[in-house]
């Protein structure tokens, strides 16, 4: 046996199971490798830089809800491809791909529980789910949602993370805006909470609509946030933007949302929110 045989046999080759691809984490902004349970004990914020890698419903519901306990609802039955829409590739296989990467339906979840001892109706947008863009099943999910919120007489809180309108349902996706608005109104009507909180990205028509209607505004750190991409809007007025326009802390700056508040301390965050706008009522 060769010398290199003999040292190749004596290193600790890791299990299949724990290779280093099940060990570490990448950090995707300063290029750290993390220990993969450091990051996910940190609820998947780099220990390191403090970036806030996108999550879905999931990982979402298991952070906020007290004890990990809470009901997902059951997502409205939607006409799917109803403009029989095909580019490069047909819609529903587009649809058939994202569900089978993400286990959804479709791109926002809702889900009843308890934070902070208070019960509320989440939802979030998933933006693995075709960018967690906005078509017919998000407009009838989100408003499924708010209704939900109304009957139990409990605030509605929406996570949004997306990169606008579904294009591949053209004005039929457009049309959300104003049917999430008025989902709103209702809420409101009914003099119960509405809490946006937005993450990393929250774009084009869902900021355009449900996403900057909140009575509480809240982001994550370093979430981009805005209508308009950079590079189209400094083409548009011809001048260049300041830096960090568009990101959270940017946007507390000049008064766009109320507060920047790390994924760590939201389930806390949300539960005081929660408890000043729905006080309990005293016993007679």
């Amino acid at each position: 046996m060769s010398w290199l045989s003999r040292v190749r046999s004596g290193i600790p080759f890791l299990p299949k199971r724990q290779s280093t691809d099940t060990l570490w984490h990448k950090c995707t902004k300063c290029g750290t490798m993390v220990f993969l349970k450091e990051w996910e004990d940190n609820q998947r914020v780099c220990p390191r830089c403090d970036f806030h890698d996108r999550i879905g419903p999931k990982h979402r519901f298991q952070y906020l809800f007290d004890g990990e306990k809470y009901e997902v609802l059951p997502s409205p039955e939607v006409r799917e491809d109803p403009l029989k829409f095909r580019d490069s590739k047909r819609y529903t296989d587009r649809l058939k791909d994202a569900r089978a990467k993400t286990g959804e339906r479709d791109a926002l979840i809702n889900a009843r529980g308890k934070i902070g001892g208070r019960e509320a109706v989440v939802g979030v947008q998933d933006f693995a789910f075709m960018g967690g863009s906005m078509g017919i099943a998000v407009g009838a999910a989100f408003v499924a949602g708010i209704r939900a919120a109304i009957a139990a007489r409990i605030p509605y809180v929406i996570f949004t993370a997306s990169g606008g309108a579904r294009m591949q349902e053209a004005v039929l996706s457009l049309m959300q805006l104003p049917r999430t608005t008025v989902a709103i109104t209702e809420l409101k009507e009914a003099g119960l909470p509405y809490i946006v909180v937005l993450t990393d990205p929250t774009t084009g028509g869902v900021t355009a609509s449900y996403a900057m209607l909140g009575d509480i505004q809240i982001a994550e750190p370093g979430a981009l946030i805005g209508f308009a991409g950079q590079r189209v809007i400094e083409q548009t007025i011809r001048e260049k933007l300041p830096e960090g326009f568009q990101r959270a802390e940017y946007l507390l700056q000049h008064g766009m949302i109320d507060m920047v508040v790390p994924r760590q301390q939201l389930t806390e965050t949300l539960a005081k929110v929660i408890g000043y706008l729905t006080p309990e009522k005293k016993a007679a």
